[in-house]
């Protein structure tokens, strides 16, 4: 069982950044594959950045690409999601989720944290 606890979202004015924690409970916290997802009012959730399980391969979704940075640091058991220039269309509930196989896909994941909320005002 692996328990995430995301911190970091709040209001922020477009252009400006923020970055996301996830920290894990899990003492194999670096045999998981790590995801950032993302939910907006009235959406699907939907894929933001995903890193294998030593940080050596990342992906990325295209609204994000340029801006948005994904790590890891297995010795804190914390996944990051460093978000720059930030635009009112990245307004979401921020989801981490842990997986044991390198997907994009939600359902590809087995654990989730409850959410942070990311608002970015014009």
């Amino acid at each position: 069982q692996v328990q995430l606890v995301e911190s970091g979202g709040r209001l922020v004015q477009a252009g400006g950044s923020l970055r996301l924690s996830c920290a894990a409970s899990a003492r194999t916290f670096s045999n998981y594959f790590m995801g950032w997802f993302r939910q907006a009012p009235g959406k699907e959730r939907e894929f933001v950045a995903a890193i294998s399980r030593n940080g050596g391969s990342i992906q990325y979704t295209n609204p994000v690409k340029g801006r948005f940075t994904i790590s890891r640091d297995n010795a804190k058991n914390t996944v990051y999601l460093q978000m720059n220039s930030l635009k009112p269309e990245d307004t979401a509930v921020y989801y981490c989720a842990a997986g044991s196989m390198w997907s994009a896909r939600p359902n590809a994941y087995d654990y989730w944290g409850q959410g942070t909320q990311v608002t970015v005002f014009s």
